[in-house]
């Protein structure tokens, strides 16, 4: 019995990982990340106990947080918040994908092949409508034929341009 089970390990390893495994990494999309939801007012991210604030918004700006479980380095935040339209953006850790399994280091041509209506736009971003969500798009940076940093937001976030 060890020696049957000693090789199934070894033929997962080898072979990939199971099922089970692969649903280890923190998904983003379609509605939000890490227990928070695009649209969601900053009285009930704060509630949820899992952001901290890094960029104070005034009044009237959006402003920055990180969640608990996923901070970014010095100069970058993990989603901002708008006073009016609430959580309007995420943008991934290093261990996210998206529900249809886009993460860093992902090919562009196999972007290509699971969003096919991605276009580039005048910034140089590669932008989807989110499957599932069409308030909302992915953005996607690539670099050298891969992608390095991506995110989602709302597409009437009032945050960024």
């Amino acid at each position: 019995m060890m020696k049957k089970l000693v090789i199934a390990v070894a033929a997962t390893l080898t072979l990939g990982a199971t099922p089970a495994l692969a649903q280890t990494k923190p998904v983003l999309g379609p509605n939000g990340f890490g227990g928070l939801k695009l649209g969601m007012s900053l009285k009930q991210a704060r509630a949820t106990g899992r952001i901290t604030k890094k960029i104070d918004g005034g009044a009237d700006g959006c402003s920055g947080w990180d969640l608990k479980k996923y901070p970014t380095g010095k100069n970058s935040v993990g989603l901002y918040i708008s006073p009016k339209m609430g959580v309007a953006a995420f943008f991934a850790p290093k261990a996210a994908k998206t529900p249809e399994g886009v993460a860093i280091g992902t090919a562009k041509s196999q972007l290509d092949k699971i969003y096919p209506r991605i276009k580039q736009d005048t910034h140089g971003f590669w932008v989807t409508t989110v499957p599932g969500n069409k308030k909302a798009y992915y953005s996607f940076t690539v670099q050298h034929g891969k992608v390095t940093d991506y995110g989602i937001a709302l597409k009437e976030q009032d945050c960024f341009n």
